[in-house]
């Protein structure tokens, strides 16, 4: 078997047991299945959910805390117990995890989405076995991922992995709610994530986690936009996943031919940057884009709207709207004397407003 890099995503429900403390059945089967993947070759990262779980029975909550404060004192208590757990399990094969904690904020400014990528990238280089988790003590409504799901997703697409794996306690995806129908038909395999696929998934999750089958979708698609072929599904024992690697899984395979890989700068403008301002362009220079790959010139230009710097990010519109996404080569104030302007008459070593390799169409 080709050797791969791989995220696995355990969740919650997957982590622990009806009232919410740790499963230690549960959580030795995964460490064996881990284990049993690194002792083949391939490359892991583990994104693991819990630590909410694993911390709210320690604080006297008698099921997990629906406030802010409640989540985040319940979680400062058990990531340090799902961490300490994982060491522990880990040892006996010779595996050493670091712990990675993230919050939107590390992939929003771009120095951050680098360290992230560079720092996971020498554990890997090193053997180790990054465990991440959103950080759950300190992020704020607004700055969250929403969910462990998509966190898995973005960390995929940063380290450029070839499989993106999420467990869960459901084996897979379904044409509808298998708890409410019982003549549900469970999807195989998919190509892409249709919107009636998302309407399907409505209300199918767990109780203990955060992220239901339509958090998982979603994640799913950001992951294939990304390149990263996703499992969704369970398994139980030693080679389950590895038997998901050769595509015996028990859950729904989501992948298609034409994955493309897209460079972390091109993820970082896509996904997680902050839009400072617009241009708009002619439809030469949006042919000249969409059609023709090339850079966007201070000539197509015929408005700015917004202040921004050199190497912020602007959205581009065209005449029927918005077009993409770019990182800008000048401030809205030069981009005022150059705009419209022909490279002739420009007296400039370097003309493009927006470099082709800073540039995704959306």
């Amino acid at each position: 078997m080709k050797k791969m890099r791989i995220v696995v995503k355990i969740g919650s429900s997957s982590l622990t047991n009806n009232k919410g403390e740790m499963d230690e059945v549960k959580f030795n089967d995964h460490v064996k299945a881990i284990a049993a993947l690194k002792k083949v070759g391939h490359e892991v990262l583990l994104v693991s959910s819990g630590a909410v779980a694993a911390g709210f029975s320690k604080l006297g909550y008698p099921a997990r805390p629906v406030t802010l404060k409640g989540k985040q004192a319940a979680a400062a208590v058990g990531q340090s117990l799902l961490i300490q757990s994982y060491m522990k399990k880990l040892n006996p094969y010779g595996i050493i995890p670091a712990q990675i904690l993230l919050t939107r904020n590390d992939f929003s400014k771009k120095e951050r989405y680098r360290n992230a990528y560079s720092t996971i990238m020498e554990l890997l280089a090193r053997g180790v076995l990054p465990i991440i988790n959103e950080n759950d003590t300190v992020s704020v409504e607004e700055l969250t991922f929403g969910d462990n799901d998509m966190l898995s997703a973005l960390v995929s697409g940063l380290v450029h992995a070839e499989q993106l794996i999420i467990l869960t306690d459901i084996n897979g995806l379904y044409d509808s709610n298998p708890r409410e129908n019982p003549l549900a038909k469970r999807l195989n395999q998919l190509h892409e994530i249709t919107d009636e696929l998302l309407v399907a998934a409505e209300g199918t999750g767990s109780k203990v986690g955060t992220g239901g089958m339509k958090s998982k979708l979603i994640a799913a698609k950001t992951a294939l936009s990304l390149g990263v072929r996703v499992f969704i599904g369970t398994g139980e024992g030693e080679q389950k996943l590895l038997k998901i690697l050769d595509k015996g899984g028990d859950g729904t395979y989501i992948e298609n031919k034409l994955l493309t890989t897209v460079t972390n700068q091109k993820q970082w403008i896509s996904l997680h940057s902050t839009v400072s301002g617009q241009l708009l362009i002619d439809h030469g220079a949006e042919l000249a884009l969409l059609s023709k790959g090339s850079s966007l010139l201070p000539a197509g230009i015929y408005d700015i709207k917004g202040t921004f710097n050199k190497g912020d990010v602007v959205e581009v519109i065209g005449k029927n709207g918005l077009l993409g996404k770019g990182e800008v080569l000048f401030s809205s104030e030069e981009l005022k004397g150059l705009m419209g302007k022909r490279s002739d008459e420009l007296a400039l070593s370097s003309i493009e407003v927006i470099h082709r390799d800073k540039w995704v169409r959306i």
